[in-house]
């Protein structure tokens, strides 16, 4: 695969290996990988730039004189792919437009032997398994905005390290089982009455979901009253009547009382076929579906032996714990008095269990920034349980995602469902589309507003890096210009629509592309020549918004370059193929990166 910068970084490492070899035949070679490539901050000055200031310690000379030295070595040896010069520390490079534009676009054009497309795909994870758990809802309301961030952060993440070679197995844990899922159970049964999602019409989820509210609406009543009685807050919610009630269920259902288990299954069966409807929707799957019910238990036996092996020990009321001081991390209680495990005790039987099911080279968590101080600890308790893969889990922490109008809480009902917030969006696309007097030209107008929206959505979460809190704003997500997945979408519809009107077929690697040497046309060409680097720094750094970003500056260059160079109607005719098969070469990548950034791809808006 064509990698100028990388092809340039070689010869850079080669001519300072001379240079060094020259004082120290002993001396080891200089790796191409510690080579930094610049981009010059003005393009007279060249196409890439590599500073010299960490040699001059070992060739004992200044950055300068280095720049002149390696800069003699490359002109000598003769470059028709570029010009070599020193400009003070560092080596500039001024790529040989023709050659380079020629070799890029054919690497684009290029298919594997079942004609896809393949450029962008490093390989630098062949061989790896990697299994990525994301979304992890809960049974007792639908899927939430938060959701949204965290599933389209799990599927891209996946994608992306799939197309760089790795075996990708995407899981998703279901927290069925708990004190909240009880609430819901109770709400129903005390007023309920028979009623379904069917025969209210409303969406599984989400009818279990409003239960949920309706419990803690009432609860927050009678804690209300027990304050004002002079009972202190924390504890009117321990000891509400409906509080008791709801802790009463919960051991009924660890108990295995059969209405119990009757109604929970019911209610989770609504809950879970809702959220799979939406993961449809959304583009989002899963290999396999973990159920907290089934994997509460597993970490009991590990504890047991951890104790048996001195990692834990029992205190003087029968719980267990373990102390990380030596870890910088504080006592850990691991097993209740009464012998029932705790969350982190769960999680670590889960992991250990999938391990045996897929041994996978490494696991990702996407979960919430809140949830650090947790992962750190599972980590370290699997590796003192002995388990060398421990080293190889990572925590892919990402921030909140809230709305203008403030945080969100489930509890209240103020929390935005998934299929609402995409219902707007999708209903704020249709009236763009109606507006500007387009439904006949796009056809089914329902089904491209519902893709506008999901690219909306999608780029909007994807577009700052995971760690940081976001805000989302609807609107700014939908607008048609700037920095959104609808602006980016209409790039490729743009591109679509322009080579539905060329009368030349597809001409591809036949096209003369060293006609390419405009300014605007070589600034594209360039940006093409990246993808597969971007894509690879995704991948290191588990972060899609280093594509996003590319998407926006991909689909600058070629708005520039189509106002500036014409591409259909010009008198050139090899000139037009040219710029046409470069047309469809920034198609073909944004089509190829919208899949990775979950963003569907518009051939009409």
């Amino acid at each position: 695969m064509y990698d100028y910068k990388n092809f340039w970084k070689i010869k850079i490492a080669r001519a300072l290996t001379a240079l060094i070899k020259e004082a120290d035949p002993n001396a080891e070679n200089i790796d191409s990988l510690q080579i930094i490539a610049e981009t010059p901050p003005d393009p007279s000055m060249g196409d890439i730039g590599f500073p010299m200031f960490s040699y001059a310690k070992i060739l004992r000379k200044g950055p300068p004189q280095i720049a002149q030295l390696v800069a003699a070595k490359l002109q000598s040896s003769g470059n028709k792919d570029g010009a070599v010069e020193a400009q003070g520390p560092y080596v500039n490079v001024r790529l040989n437009r023709s050659l380079t534009a020629k070799a890029v676009l054919e690497e684009i054009f290029k298919t594997n032997q079942k004609g896809e497309f393949i450029f962008g795909k490093p390989g630098t994870l062949t061989g790896k398994k990697i299994m990525v758990e994301f979304s992890s809802p809960n049974t007792n309301k639908p899927l939430h905005l938060g959701h949204l961030r965290n599933d389209v952060l799990g599927e891209s993440i996946s994608r992306i390290l799939a197309v760089c070679g790795a075996e990708v197995r995407k899981v998703c844990i279901i927290n069925d089982r708990g004190i909240h899922i009880c609430k819901s159970m109770l709400a129903y049964k005390d007023q309920g009455n028979g009623r379904t999602p069917q025969s209210e019409g409303i969406k599984s989820d989400r009818f279990v979901g409003d239960w949920y509210v309706c419990f803690n609406k009432a609860l927050k009543i009678e804690v209300d009253e027990l304050v004002q009685k002079g009972m202190e807050k924390e504890e009117a919610e321990a000891k509400a009547p409906l509080m008791e009630r709801a802790q009463e269920l919960l051991r009924k259902w660890e108990a295995g009382d059969s209405e119990t288990v009757e109604l929970w299954k019911i209610m989770n069966s609504w809950s879970i076929e809702g959220m799979k409807e939406t993961y449809r929707r959304t583009g989002v799957s899963f290999d396999k579906y973990y159920f907290e019910s089934n994997t509460y238990m597993l970490g009991k036996d590990e504890v047991l032996k951890g104790i048996e092996k001195g990692i834990f020990y029992r205190q003087e009321d029968g719980s267990v714990a373990v102390d990380l001081n030596a870890e910088k991390l504080d006592k850990k209680i691991l097993l209740r008095s009464d012998g029932t495990s705790i969350y982190i005790t769960q999680d670590f039987g889960t992991a250990i269990s999938r391990h045996k099911d897929w041994p996978f080279d490494q696991m990702i968590y996407v979960v919430g920034s809140e949830q650090q101080y947790h992962f750190k600890v599972l980590f370290t308790l699997l590796d003192k349980l002995g388990y060398p893969w421990a080293k190889n889990l990572y925590h892919l922490s990402y921030g909140m995602v809230n709305l203008p109008e403030g945080k969100m809480k489930s509890r209240e009902g103020t929390v935005v469902d998934a299929d609402d917030l995409i219902d707007s969006l999708r209903d704020m696309a249709l009236e763009e589309i109606r507006e500007k007097e387009r439904e006949e030209e796009v056809g089914n107008a329902q089904e491209v507003a519902e893709k506008i929206a999901l690219g909306a959505l999608h780029y909007f979460l994807l577009q700052p890096s995971p760690v940081k809190d976001m805000l989302f704003d609807p609107k700014e997500s939908l607008s048609f210009t700037g920095n959104t997945g609808p602006y980016l979408q209409y790039m490729g519809a743009r591109i679509s629509s322009m080579l539905r009107k060329s009368k030349a077929p597809l001409i591809g690697k036949n096209a003369d592309f060293s006609l390419l040497v405009s300014d605007t046309e070589w600034e594209l060409v360039k940006t093409l020549a990246v993808y597969p680097s971007v894509i690879g720094e995704a991948a290191a750094a588990l972060d899609p918004s280093c594509l996003a970003s590319y998407l926006y500056e991909l689909s600058r260059c070629f708005s520039r370059f189509y106002h500036e160079c014409p591409v259909l109607n010009i008198d050139n005719t090899e000139l037009s193929m040219a710029r046409q098969e470069l047309s469809r070469a920034v198609m073909l990548v944004l089509r190829d990166a919208f899949h990775l950034v979950c963003i569907p791809f518009l051939e009409v808006m």
